[in-house]
């Protein structure tokens, strides 16, 4: 594998769950990459790139058509003891040189002069990015794979309790105990998961407050900040092209 790639995704394109050698830290030029782990993922637009240690199984989709730019790093050489993927912010400088480091063909010595700098850039974003745990148990995952299914499906969950064979009191239960949060976080957190890309790709703060469950923009942006730390608005606020 070379120490740098340039990949352009359609929306039905990807690849499946799969591991590195080296360290990887990948980014979406355009478009928006949706990163998955076992049990997690990560929704990223341009401002994000997501770290992703050696040996970490991961797949690969994309929002709309999507550019993505990875560099692999030797972990013998990389300062970072970061032991799960971590998302860092992909503005300005950083973006560009990831872009720089994504050629395939380009020189040792310039790799290592440009990864001598990255590491002065790579840091930890201090606001909450939404990752989705799924529960093991077959009726929490059922009652789950619904909602990712149609997020804007609001019973409570007694109704969701009837349609899977177990009482609200356990799925309650369940959801903390297998994903760390309750139902009605989850149900938001998959809620905003399902917005990002429509964002990204440019679709009006109401529209997508509609087409995720929400009855208005204001509760829509108001779980946003809740859940990630900033409005709609400054997380897709534009930054330097890394195109």
């Amino acid at each position: 594998m070379p120490s740098g790639v340039t990949i352009e995704l359609a929306p039905s394109q990807g690849f499946d769950l799969h591991v590195h050698e080296r360290h990887q830290l990948a980014l979406a030029a355009s478009g928006v990459l949706i990163m998955s782990g076992i049990d997690r993922s990560w929704v990223l637009p341009r401002t994000r790139a997501l770290w992703i240690p050696a040996g970490i199984p991961h797949a690969v989709a994309v929002s709309g058509r999507t550019t993505m730019l990875s560099t692999y790093v030797d972990p013998a050489h990389c300062p970072l003891g970061w032991d799960e993927p971590t998302v860092v912010g992909a503005s300005g400088l950083l973006g560009e040189l990831v872009a720089h480091l994504a050629q395939p063909g380009l020189a040792v010595e310039r790799r290592q002069r440009a990864e001598a700098v990255l590491w002065d850039l790579v840091v930890a974003l201090p606001v909450t990015t939404l990752s989705l745990p799924l529960p093991a148990d077959e009726r929490a995952r059922r009652v789950a794979d619904g909602l990712l299914a149609d997020v804007t499906d609001d019973r409570p969950l007694d109704a969701w309790g009837h349609a899977v064979g177990a009482s609200a009191r356990t799925l309650a239960r369940l959801f903390p105990a297998e994903t760390g949060m309750g139902f009605e976080r989850w149900r938001t957190t998959a809620r905003l998961a399902a917005a990002l890309p429509l964002l990204a790709a440019g679709t009006p703060v109401g529209t997508t407050a509609r087409r995720v469950g929400y009855a208005t923009p204001s509760a829509f942006v108001a779980a946003f900040r809740r859940e990630i730390g900033t409005t709609p608005a400054d997380y897709f606020r534009p930054n330097r092209s890394v195109d």
